[in-house]
């Protein structure tokens, strides 16, 4: 039994060959008038990633444990998903610009076809 493997996991012939990441569930709680917090274990961390986040978290003066939770705030915090597929693309080109496109004038409707 591997040290991420739970009583909770699949069988081992369905379980994936890395375990990347442990969340820990126990801590967890669906009532939310109270404040829990979870944990996070990542696995298989790039050893240049780990120098980059160590240097980041020294930079803005803190742990790198603390510097992860940041950049996850950031990433993920207290984004509101898009109410659309159209806003969401307008959203993301936005800081593009606009682009005028002259629009040909419409030709009237032809008749329908006709089975007679």
């Amino acid at each position: 039994m591997s040290e991420c493997a739970s009583f909770l996991d699949p069988p081992p012939a369905l379980k994936p060959i890395d375990c990347i990441a442990i969340i820990d569930y126990n801590a967890i709680d669906l009532d939310l008038e109270e404040t829990t917090v979870a944990s996070i274990t990542i696995r298989n961390l790039d050893d240049v990633l780990k120098q980059r986040l160590r240097i980041r978290a020294a930079e803005n003066g803190r742990s790198m444990e603390e510097e992860a939770r940041e950049i996850l705030r950031e990433a993920v915090g207290n984004a509101s998903p898009p109410r659309d597929l159209a806003a969401a693309i307008r959203n993301r080109v936005a800081r593009l610009g606009g682009v005028d496109l002259e629009l040909p004038k419409r030709e009237p409707m032809r008749d329908p076809v006709r089975f007679d």
